[in-house]
């Protein structure tokens, strides 16, 4: 072999090459250049796990962040990541992902209403690589279904996905579901919190920052690594009592419709909107109430403040102010004088929009 083909096969493992290699052509919709590149370099002795977890995972990480900062389009961030996902089928049938090892059975899903499935197709092709027989039943699967392929299949674990928080309420229900069934949840996912908080919260046996943590967690046999002992909804989450998430959940319509209207009469500007305006706004009514209604659930009022912030930098991004987010907020908050904890959380994302302006009582 001559030099420059050792420098050759170096430069097509190199993570950050391969990762722009991979950019470039997830972002121009090619799937076949972006195969080939992820082929490359696990012919140049990248191994397939560092190239789904240090090449696909921050790719698709890009994508998010790039869509967020309005530097692509949503259809640019879906066909990218269709391409990431076809690159991971394509990378499962490399000769060298096979592995001889025998470690057991898992089920991987995402739970119900969660359409984020590449973080655990990730999940799934590591705990492949590593020798797990994995079921994977991808994206929003009901819990109902769940609880059946587990009684079918009896898998040793199961690992949940969660990357939108306002599933949590879902989580929390398909991991009290799978303990009843018999089958100890590893779970994962940014709707987790970073440090795993809502994972101990919601009763999960074990929770795993990454997909390695996942698969070494699971190794170490997650039946002996609970988080929390196994309690009912009532215990763990004893400020359900006061019923403000299921009103206000039950609530929601009416809530974004009011909110809707009373915008209209601050703003007579919006009576002139376009259609798709008109249901661009009501969707974000809509998803302002239901990481209300999330942050009431698990008391958190942080997790409700992280998506107000977020969100304003979005719309900052499309030439938003973000400032336009408080008219909102206070109308919610008018609208739910009786509910202290709904109060609160509206109060503290009004103060981190602007930090001069006093709450309403």
């Amino acid at each position: 072999m001559s030099g420059s083909d050792i420098g050759a096969g170096t430069a097509a493992a190199d993570p950050a090459t391969v990762r722009e290699r991979l950019w470039q052509a997830a972002l121009g919709g090619d799937e076949q250049t972006a195969v080939a590149a992820v082929f490359a370099a696990v012919d140049a002795g990248m191994t397939p796990e560092d190239a789904l977890l240090e090449v696909i995972a921050p790719v698709q990480r890009r994508v998010g962040a790039e869509w967020a900062a309005n530097r692509i389009t949503v259809a640019q961030e879906h066909a990218a990541t269709a391409i990431n996902d076809r690159v991971i089928a394509a990378l499962s049938q490399h000769p060298s992902g096979e592995s001889t090892d025998e470690a057991g059975r898992v089920t991987v899903a995402c739970v119900d209403g969660e359409w984020h499935a590449l973080p655990a197709r990730l999940l799934a092709e590591v705990l492949r690589l590593r020798g797990w027989r994995v079921d994977f039943l991808g994206a929003q699967v009901p819990t109902p279904h769940l609880i059946a392929h587990l009684h079918q299949h009896a898998p040793d674990a199961v690992a949940l996905s969660c990357s939108i928080p306002t599933r949590l309420p879902a989580a929390h229900a398909a991991i009290t579901a799978c303990q009843a069934a018999g089958v100890s949840v590893l779970v994962g996912g940014a709707a987790f919190g970073p440090d795993g908080r809502y994972a101990r919260l919601l009763g999960a046996d074990a929770w795993a920052p990454d997909a390695r943590a996942a698969a070494q967690c699971l190794r170490a046999d997650i039946g002996r690594l609970r988080l929390t002992p196994n309690r009912q909804a009532a215990e763990q989450l004893p400020h359900l009592a006061d019923q403000e998430y299921s009103m206000i959940s039950t609530a929601k319509p009416q809530l974004v419709k009011s909110t809707v209207a009373e915008l209209e009469n601050r703003f007579p500007a919006m009576r002139d909107y376009s259609e798709a305006q008109r249901e661009h706004t009501t969707e974000d009514i809509a998803h302002i109430v239901d990481f209300l209604a999330t942050a009431l659930y698990i008391d958190d009022h942080e997790l409700f403040t992280g998506f107000i912030v977020w969100t304003a930098e979005v719309l900052s991004s499309r030439d938003v102010p973000a400032a336009s987010l408080i008219p909102a907020l206070e109308l919610l908050s008018a609208q739910l004088q009786d509910f202290p904890r709904a109060q609160r959380h509206l109060a503290a994302a009004r103060i981190a929009l602007a930090p001069d302006t006093t709450p309403i009582a």
